[in-house]
């Protein structure tokens, strides 16, 4: 009995003595909750000014809550007492591992997180990337970009390779260049046939008059004079009318006999055999 209250009674000393680091461990707990809900409510008002991606966004804010949380208890249990050296030590060893076994995926989550801080593109949006992947942004999510591409097949673009890759943003421009050749036969007028194809581009109403088209002697080929059409189109209109202008072109140049030949190779023997010289 006399053991028991003996104990009761160190017990009791050890509280007395733990009481200032108690009540500066609560002090500690509620003024950090208040400072770090102050904090997170300031950068989402920032966030929500910039107009940051509600994804970026919402990953930075849980990010900062769970770093500050983490450095909170921490804090409040070394005032009190307990050792967190050991526990400090198993959550970067935690850490590093988790790093090691989704090296890969931490890649992605990087190029996703640039490409939501700098937005090189939006959804809806039509690029090419050299990474191979093209096509209209349906979806940008912190590890793939979702793409649609022109047979409506959808595309998942990792995007770390993504963000380290060359991006044509089709959409941030107001018109496109298109280019393509024509052959014509050598015995053919080649300013009859450049006429006929300015004649056509400058009748196209989504073709720009600035800069103005222009056709032009591209190469001297084996079977062909070929002539390059170039021009600059509207953006919205761009496929629509480059996809009938070769048509147009093909049958204008039926309508006054200039030929496209086909490809051709001149063969001499030599030494024919008698009956075939007969």
């Amino acid at each position: 009995m006399e053991n028991f209250e003996g104990r009761i009674e160190k017990l009791i000393d050890l509280l007395v003595l733990k009481v200032p680091e108690l009540v500066a461990g609560v002090v500690i707990l509620i003024v950090g909750r208040y400072v770090i809900k102050l904090i997170l409510k300031i950068l989402n008002s920032r966030f929500e000014k910039r107009n940051l991606d509600i994804s970026i966004r919402g990953f930075i804010l849980s990010l900062l809550k769970f770093v500050c949380y983490t450095l909170l208890i921490l804090t409040v249990a070394s005032t009190v007492g307990i050792q967190t050296t050991s526990f400090i030590a198993a959550l970067s060893a935690f850490g590093l591992a988790v790093g090691m076994a989704l090296q890969g995926s931490l890649s992605n989550f990087a190029g996703g997180v640039l490409i939501l801080l700098f937005r090189p593109f939006e959804v809806g949006d039509y690029i090419d990337s050299q990474n191979g992947s093209s096509g209209t942004v349906e979806k940008i999510d912190l590890l793939y970009t979702t793409l649609k591409d022109a047979n409506g097949i959808r595309i998942f673009s990792p995007n770390g390779t993504l963000a380290n890759s060359v991006i044509k943003n089709f959409t941030k421009i107001t018109s496109r260049r298109f280019d393509f050749i024509v052959g014509i036969g050598y015995e053919d007028n080649i300013k009859t046939a450049k006429e006929i194809i300015l004649n056509i581009l400058t009748k196209e109403e989504y073709i720009l008059k600035s800069p103005a088209p222009m056709v032009f002697v591209d190469s001297l080929g084996d079977s062909s004079v070929n002539l390059t059409v170039r021009g600059w189109i509207d953006r919205d209109q761009y496929w629509d009318t480059f996809n009938s202008l070769q048509e147009k072109i093909k049958l204008a140049f039926d309508d006054k006999g200039i030929t496209i030949p086909y490809p051709q190779t001149e063969m001499l023997i030599k030494n024919a055999p008698k009956d075939l010289q007969n």
